[in-house]
């Protein structure tokens, strides 16, 4: 297997730049032989190279646009990857999009401020009813917190963001958090990434859990 995008496949420098943190962020909070669903997973790079390196989870990537899933469907083929599932058409948005589940885990990668906040509340409902009790949410992204600076590059990304789509932009980690708990999704940890990104947990109620982490 090789990163040089194969006929019909996408690339984007910045996933080259951030697969690595995420795939050491999600190593150790996966469980073994994880069912994971992965929304909004854009050109499939991040799909291809996390089942690769976690060969114990089942990986089931989606998008709702149709050039997302024939990228995500050409790195497959081209991976030849026995955990990675065909792509599937999923809006977050659209919960008759939402495969029944069950997932141990819901992985959704730079979508939450490059999405109407309907597309939050979508997946927050579809998590919420596709995840096993004591199934993980992850999110990754960018956000803006009450009681942390907001970095420069963020905030001028943010104005970017609104200028391309008014529906677009980053949003408030405590609405996000607010959004989970009304879907049976307890907030359990925050962890700093590179480029002041967040990896953000939450966790379906049902099974005891340890207490929220920081950073």
């Amino acid at each position: 297997m090789t990163d040089h995008a194969p006929a019909g496949a996408r690339q984007s420098p910045s996933t080259a730049r951030n697969r690595e943190p995420i795939l050491q962020a999600l190593g150790s909070r996966l469980t073994p032989g994880a069912r994971v669903l992965e929304v909004a997973s854009g050109a499939g790079e991040h799909a291809m190279f996390l089942a690769a390196r976690l060969p114990v989870a089942a990986w089931q990537p989606s998008d709702p646009d149709p050039d997302a899933l024939g990228s995500i469907a050409a790195w497959r083929d081209h991976a030849g990857l026995a955990n990675l599932a065909a792509p599937i058409r999923l809006d977050a948005a659209d919960p008759a999009t939402w495969p029944p589940g069950p997932f141990e885990a819901v992985v959704c990668i730079n979508m939450v401020h490059i999405s109407p906040w309907a597309a939050t509340l979508g997946l927050m409902r579809g998590a919420g009813r596709a995840l096993v009790r004591g199934g993980r949410l992850f999110l990754y992204g960018p956000y803006i917190e009450a009681d942390v600076a907001t970095a420069p590059s963020n905030l001028a990304f943010d104005e970017s963001l609104k200028a391309r789509n008014p529906a677009w932009g980053l949003r408030d980690l405590a609405e996000v958090k607010a959004a989970a708990a009304a879907e049976g999704l307890a907030f359990r940890e925050r962890v700093a990434m590179p480029a002041n990104n967040l990896m953000v947990m939450f966790e379906k109620a049902g099974v005891g859990t340890g207490a929220a982490g920081s950073s």
